[in-house]
């Protein structure tokens, strides 16, 4: 996945749930909702900031090496936020 589908797949599901949250009948839905709204927006902006990173001084390998380690982090990141929406859908 190139950086312009990562930035598009972060808007995207930022905007799906901050429409959510502005449509929850509830105060606490909302917030659940701007949660995920803000887990979108917080990604893209790392993307973003990474691969400005990468084209401005990728070639030094002590930055190469940062990169992949908030790259990993990233993932985590992530896996975290699947492993909670699993578990949401589990309690249902």
């Amino acid at each position: 996945m190139d950086i312009k589908e990562k930035i598009d797949l972060c808007l995207e599901n930022y905007k799906k749930w901050k429409n959510l949250a502005l449509k929850a009948s509830s105060l606490r839905e909302s917030r659940k909702c701007m949660e995920k709204a803000f887990f979108w927006i917080e990604l893209q902006s790392a993307f973003l900031t990474l691969f400005s990173i990468e084209e401005t001084k990728g070639k030094d390998p002590e930055v190469k090496r940062k990169l992949l380690m908030a790259k990993a982090n990233l993932i985590k990141k992530l896996v975290e936020y699947t492993e909670n929406l699993l578990k949401e859908i589990e309690s249902f």
